[in-house]
């Protein structure tokens, strides 16, 4: 049985959307496959981005209160009371609802009391419309189906779109789908009715597109966070200075404060990844000290004069 989606955030039945949100960013940046090497942490990645498309979507959220893991089978029309109901009948001696159980086209499910065979579906007529049957007669929806896309960094920051080819039980069709910008690295994009196709006149399932950020040769994705380098001058490192620094959002400036050495996270906030529904990730310009390869006669002397008179001395571990 799928882990409870509220278990899978950490909230509670009744935590808001903000709750929910904050929850999600933080498990996402401590289980990104980027950040955490652990063999686990992608499948627990993917787990916690499900939990949080269907509880961040208000209408898949009902559903699935009202049906939990069945949520994405069980008809449109169907009364929660009596899907219930259903199940409290059928007990764990039947299964259940769905397939093999009495919901749908489960006829011939049985159990014994007492020593007597008695059939589900007569027991569980009155609550699916009356009288005895083996098949289910009405409106069967469509599965859903999954997809993958990749995208780049740089599209992920501004949107971008892609046209698909998807093979199903109904043939192949191709659609064009708009990426919007602010997506993540295996983010989960539901599009309503593209799934399966329904039978007697039952919708069509949906179709969720995963999103995959390529390997970006310059940068690093960390959830929304993006990190890259920024080099600097070594009187740079030690005075301080204003510098530019490219983004994937575009050039900006970053504020080098006096001592920097190499290695050191530089945040500027809001320059990560956008986010339509709540705070933007952050950029972290890296910091890379470089010295010149070559040196002029002043240079050289400058250099030889500050070895001279400097104390500092980099393996000094006191």
């Amino acid at each position: 049985m799928a882990r409870d989606f509220y278990e899978v955030l950490g909230v509670s039945r009744n935590a808001d959307q903000s709750e929910i949100q904050r929850a999600y960013r933080r498990l996402a940046r401590h289980h990104h496959p980027d950040v955490n090497k652990d063999p686990s942490a992608e499948t627990r990645f993917k787990e916690i981005s499900e939990a949080y498309d269907v509880l961040s979507d208000p209408d898949l959220r009902k559903r699935y209160d009202a049906f939990g893991e069945d949520f994405r089978r069980v008809p449109p029309d169907v009364d929660p009371e009596a899907w219930r109901q259903a199940r409290a009948y059928a007990g764990a001696g039947a299964g259940g609802p769905g397939p093999g159980g009495p919901w749908p086209g489960g006829g011939g499910v049985r159990y014994t009391d007492v020593g007597e065979d008695i059939d589900l579906e007569d027991l569980l007529g009155g609550i699916f419309g009356g009288g005895r049957r083996t098949t289910w007669a009405g409106p069967m929806p469509g599965s859903d189906q999954e997809v993958e896309a990749e995208i780049t960094l740089e599209e992920a920051y501004r949107g971008t779109q892609r046209s698909l080819t998807i093979t199903g039980p109904d043939g192949q069709r191709t659609l064009d789908i708009n990426i919007p910008a602010g997506v993540i690295d295996g983010q989960r994009i539901r599009l309503r009715g593209q799934g399966g196709r329904g039978s007697g006149g039952g919708q069509s399932g949906d179709l969720y597109l995963i999103v995959r950020i390529a390997p970006h040769p310059r940068y690093r994705v960390s959830g929304r966070d993006v990190s890259g380098p920024v080099a600097l001058t070594p009187w740079e490192g030690a005075l301080g200075a204003a510098v530019r620094v490219d983004t994937p959002a575009g050039p900006t400036t970053v504020n080098v404060p006096a001592g920097t050495s190499s290695g050191r996270r530089l945040r500027l906030k809001g320059r990560g990844i956008p986010n339509r529904r709540g705070e933007p990730g952050d950029f972290f310009a890296e910091a890379q000290i470089k010295v010149p390869t070559s040196l002029s006669t002043e240079e050289r002397r400058l250099f030889s004069e500050l070895q001279e008179r400097s104390t500092f001395n980099p393996r000094d571990s006191r």
